[in-house]
């Protein structure tokens, strides 16, 4: 089993067509066909750990409202151990992003959302679940979309609760040095540059150098940076690896990232090399920014993209 902990998200996607411009303002008028909902942000994790067959427990915050119930069931259809998702009954609403798509582009996005830092109470309440399901896991995901669960001081503590096992962190720069001994973090190249406090270069020394830069300052064993149309850089203590992207189609990179340390831990989990796991990350992310929407791929998919 896999612990995720981080900023639940419900992700809304509302489809529809143009034809019309509106005649109160010049702003297209979508016709709605329909909506769907998705799990996103941490939770996005948990989907695609779920289409790889890797069990799952989340860790987060919802509200007491209808999107809060609807996330606890959703889970439970993944097969993923909710006891770790607690539901705030105060004025803190499950977190939504509603997205507007019309002729497989999207047209604007809106956010419902509370980033305030979690409590005290909501971190110990976090903590006691986590003790109760370290026992059974094989490694955890924090996924940090700087919403408020993963704060630096409750990041330090979860490492050090955390250690001795596989530790993956999808990162935010402003929290930089509270991920210092996590075994692995999956930066993209703006992230990893403001992190290191370089420029965004997207050349190959240039990668390396900030990849070299962050393994030494946060005592990490890789670095698994991300960079768009060039792939991605694995960084073990000893070399570089480029990976080049094996990409065919890209029509939305929403939730890649998450498809990405998703099938690097799970790989790690089940005894993989590092190397050997990025590959298979870098094939999974390439198959679903062909997808609308935040996707997922399972394992067919990702052998097939080759």
């Amino acid at each position: 089993m896999i612990l995720v902990i981080g900023d639940i998200i419900v992700d809304e996607f509302i489809w529809g067509d143009v034809s019309r411009i509106s005649p109160e303002a010049p702003v297209p008028v979508v016709a709605v066909e329909r909506i769907d909902r998705r799990l996103g942000g941490s939770a996005n994790v948990v989907r695609n750990l779920h289409a790889l067959d890797t069990p799952s427990a989340m860790f987060g915050l919802v509200g007491d409202d209808e999107p809060g119930a609807w996330v606890h069931r959703r889970l439970g259809e993944l097969d993923s151990d909710d006891r770790g998702v607690i539901t705030k009954r105060n004025n803190r609403p499950t977190a939504i992003k509603t997205r507007i798509i019309a002729r497989q582009q999207q047209v604007v996005r809106y956010d419902r959302e509370w980033t305030q830092p979690a409590s005290p109470e909501s971190h110990a309440r976090l903590l006691e679940a986590l003790a109760e399901l370290q026992p059974g896991a094989s490694a955890a995901i924090l996924s940090d979309y700087g919403k408020g669960v993963l704060t630096p001081d409750f990041i330090r503590r979860l490492i050090d609760r955390l250690q001795g096992g596989i530790i993956a962190v999808d990162p935010k720069p402003e929290h930089t040095d509270a991920y210092r001994g996590a075994t692995v973090i999956t930066p993209n190249l703006a992230e990893a540059a403001a992190m290191a406090g370089m420029e965004a270069v997207n050349e190959d020394a240039h990668v390396e150098a900030i990849a070299h830069a962050l393994y030494q300052r946060l005592d990490l064993q890789y670095v698994l940076l991300t960079r768009s149309e060039r792939g991605m850089t694995l960084f073990d203590g000893r070399q570089s690896h480029h990976i080049p992207t094996v990409a065919r189609d890209i029509f939305d990179v929403t939730g890649a990232g998450d498809t990405v340390i998703a099938v690097f831990t799970a790989c790690l989990a089940r005894g993989d090399d590092a190397l050997a796991a990025a590959h298979l990350a870098n094939r999974a992310a390439g198959v679903v920014v062909g997808k609308l929407g935040t996707a997922t791929a399972d394992w067919q998919e990702i052998e097939a993209h080759g």
